[in-house]
């Protein structure tokens, strides 16, 4: 996935470009309007991260005039957080819209969750299991599988982010805020056992030392 990101702040550029590419996005940061033109261009991009207030123009121009005709989604990252240019953006056309400051975690849900809606497919089929996102169904050859809640959004969580490790601290920092209890490293290796248990030993792989993953064949 090719994330843009068209922000002029050094900090949050430094800050995000970590942070994607720590999850094996594919990131480029550019400053000004008309290098985000030259970006698009030359490169097919997954979604854009667009501030509003640009050293040569405005987002919400950018995004009417050059972004929405390429289908892009978008999220406005800014400091405008009056309702009118909220809503006036939304109607845009853009997908989300959040404000600085903002939380890296939750600028990254936001964006797993925007490219999880426009990969237009609810039901994602992983060897012989199907989940469908929406719905928060598990089967497998056609045979529902009863999840806990917690094992649910654990099981979203790694399908959320499909050929990519999830690092077993990301998935302990999930349970503690799902759950707000005590929880320690093993807790992970318990859920993901039950998990594996009840939805079969082929979905989930485990790197070793690092967390897990699911992988989907994009043929």
């Amino acid at each position: 996935m090719d994330i843009l990101l068209v922000e002029d702040n050094p900090t949050i550029v430094k800050g995000l470009e970590y942070a994607f590419k720590n999850q094996d996005y594919s990131f480029h940061a550019v400053t000004r309007a008309r290098e985000a033109r030259a970006y698009m261009e030359a490169h097919e991009v997954d979604l854009i991260i667009l501030d509003i207030t640009l050293p040569d123009g405005n987002g919400l121009k950018l995004f009417e005039e050059e972004i929405r005709k390429r289908g892009i989604p978008t999220i406005f990252l800014t400091a405008e957080d009056d309702e009118e240019t909220i809503v006036h953006g939304l109607n845009l056309g853009a997908e989300d819209y959040i404000t600085k400051p903002f939380s890296t975690k939750e600028l990254m849900a936001r964006v797993n969750r925007v490219l999880l809606r426009n990969r237009k497919e609810s039901v994602i089929r992983v060897k012989a299991l199907e989940f469908d996102m929406d719905k928060m169904t598990v089967s497998r050859e056609g045979k529902r599988i009863e999840l806990t809640s917690l094992e649910l959004r654990i099981l979203y969580l790694l399908f959320s982010n499909l050929n990519k490790v999830v690092s077993r601290s990301i998935i302990l920092d999930k349970i503690w805020e799902w759950t707000g209890n005590d929880v320690d490293a093993h807790t992970v290796t318990v859920y993901l056992k039950r998990i594996r248990e009840k939805i079969g030993n082929d979905v989930i792989v485990t790197v070793k030392g690092i967390g897990y993953r699911v992988d989907k064949d994009e043929k």
